[in-house]
């Protein structure tokens, strides 16, 4: 019992070491003013790993066509391994090119607006991923200020963000970071796709300070579910854009009946575009032991993770704009 216990508690030296990294202090009453939810336009990175699946390419496309509220600075390819890539960079070079495809589809030209990013993991604090991506977000970061930060959207494992602060910590003090990644603070582990492919980053991110909005794949975004009969009615001829979109879910689900499919990363674009559409609440910064589980510490900042959100109200403002 006494063995099981202390297995628990263990965080290894690499955990260590990234809580022990040199960042800014932030008062904790400016993290919290950051951490409000927008309520005008905001200047927004995406950082996605585009082929991974079908959730992500729906999510750029969002974060592109949501004008009103939205004014989208640049797109990051991030890396990823599973079955559709052959390791992390050849997955950064796949989502790379997805973003060019999309980009296209838009009408939107990637010369000074995609970048690719990372082509590893994190493996060392001290030694962060220098990309395309990390250094273009550290510059736009430092070009921006506390009273009109940068959101930086990551949608996929955390590298690239992670890597530019540790190049240059300073900017966690104009930016807000909103990730679609781990599970909620009660789940019992945190054997996410997004986070387990590189949880030195995520420890990073956790421990550096910066303010952070997180959106817990389980128990609250793989409630945000579509269908195929749902993507064929507000889709299907509307659009080359929206043809694509509707054809790579077909092709994802492999014909198989009573088909549902989570579209993830959307969530995270929705909570700027409307963040009453999706409910949160202010926590503290869990730590993350190596056993991929969240250890709760009441002494540490706070960060704003999600808790519920609104199926319908996402979903319609997402197709009315690509069936524009």
């Amino acid at each position: 019992m006494l063995k099981t216990i202390l297995t628990g508690m263990v965080i290894s030296i690499s955990s260590l070491l990234a809580s022990s990294q040199t960042f800014p202090k932030l008062e904790e009453a400016f993290r919290l003013k950051q951490l409000e939810p927008p309520s005008g336009k905001v200047r927004v990175v995406l950082d996605t790993d585009t082929y991974n699946e079908v959730d992500d390419q729906f999510a750029l496309a969002y974060a592109y066509l949501s004008k009103e509220k939205i004014q989208l600075e640049a797109v990051y390819a991030a890396p990823f391994h599973n079955a559709r890539s052959e390791g992390p960079a050849d997955g950064m070079e796949k989502s790379y090119q997805e973003i060019l495809r999309l980009l296209k589809m838009l009408g939107k030209s990637p010369e000074k607006f995609a970048f690719r990013g990372s082509d590893r993991y994190l493996e060392d604090v001290t030694r962060p991923v220098r990309s395309e991506a990390a250094l273009d977000l550290v510059q736009k970061a430092m070009a921006s200020s506390p009273e009109n930060p940068l959101y930086v959207v990551p949608v996929g494992c955390i590298t690239n963000i992670a890597s530019a602060i540790l190049i240059e910590p300073e900017i966690i003090k104009n930016i807000v970071v909103v990730w679609l990644g781990g599970n909620g603070l009660n789940w019992p582990h945190q054997r996410e796709f997004n986070l387990k492919q590189d949880v030195l980053a995520a420890r990073v991110v956790f421990d550096s300070g910066v303010p952070l909005v997180v959106m817990p794949c389980r128990p609250v975004v793989s409630h945000f579910h579509t269908t195929i009969p749902e993507l064929k009615y507000y889709l299907e001829g509307k659009n080359e854009l929206s043809d694509y979109l509707y054809n790579i879910v077909c092709e994802y689900s492999g014909g198989k009946e009573a088909y549902s499919k989570v579209i993830w990363d959307v969530t995270t674009v929705a909570w700027l575009v409307n963040p009453t559409w999706i409910q949160t609440d202010l926590v503290h910064s869990p730590v993350l032991t190596d056993q991929m589980t969240f250890s709760v510490d009441h002494s540490r900042h706070f960060i704003r993770m999600a808790t519920d959100l609104r199926r319908d109200a996402i979903f319609r403002d997402l197709f009315s704009k690509l069936a524009r």
